[in-house]
């Protein structure tokens, strides 16, 4: 498994997800830009969003990505995150059905109940994907899709970047960033059960470029990507 550390070029001060989390929130929805998960949702091809009966949000932050489920025809959705911080901002949007305080890896939720899982931005936070592949299989139902959206290991290596935000006091604070290969990805998705069904790769384009114009140095480099899972059955 490869370290961050290996890679790390910012040497910020780093701190747990619930912690970090909690923090960022106030600036969480001004800092992440739709160019790195909302533009790779909106290229796939595989999930028919207004087909989808339940869904279920890992991860779900302050509910941007439910958000844009629900203007893409998802009636119902629950979401799953560690933060309450988080969790408080997306109730006050009233875009999921329940929500729960959990980690994604350990829901609680039943067995089965889901057609469409989901989980954006959320894997360079686990140090392993397994957990997350597992949980995922056990809440969907057989047939259900499984969308996962990962900050790109290679833009991690290349810039030796973490997931990161400015405090309140100014200072850039690192959230724990661990580099997953994607054969980590599909190896955890094989040994949990699961079938590839599509994967998207976005780059550092002119849109990224007119965001973030120090970017330009890594024009063309691979920055996000979505991957589409099915469970048989």
């Amino acid at each position: 498994m490869l370290s961050f550390a290996d890679f790390d070029t910012r040497g910020y001060r780093m701190v747990d997800v619930r912690t970090g989390y909690g923090q960022w929130v106030t600036t969480y929805e001004d800092t992440v830009e739709d160019a790195m998960d909302i533009a790779l949702l909106e290229d796939l091809t595989e999930p028919s969003w207004e087909t989808v009966r339940r869904a279920v949000d890992l991860g779900c932050g302050t509910g941007r990505t439910a958000a844009w489920l629900r203007r893409n025809g998802v009636s119902s959705i629950d979401g799953v995150d560690l933060t309450p911080e988080m969790l408080a901002v997306a109730r006050s949007r009233k875009v999921h059905d329940r929500l729960h305080e959990a980690d994604v890896t350990d829901t609680g939720l039943e067995d089965g109940a889901y057609d469409l899982v989901i989980a954006s931005l959320i894997d360079e936070h686990l140090p392993d994907l397994g957990p997350l592949y597992a949980e995922a299989w056990r809440v969907a139902e057989p047939g259900a899709l499984f969308v996962i959206v990962a900050f790109h290991p290679h833009f991690i290596m290349t810039t030796g970047m973490p997931t990161h935000f400015t405090s309140a006091s100014g200072e850039p604070i690192a959230i724990a960033t661990h580099v997953h290969l994607f054969s980590d990805h599909v190896m955890a998705g094989v040994r949990a059960g699961w079938t590839l069904a599509e994967m998207r790769e976005g780059t550092v384009d002119d849109r990224w470029i007119a965001l973030k114009p120090k970017w330009e140095r890594f024009r063309n480099h691979p920055v996000s990507a979505a991957l589409v899972w099915r469970k048989s059955g």
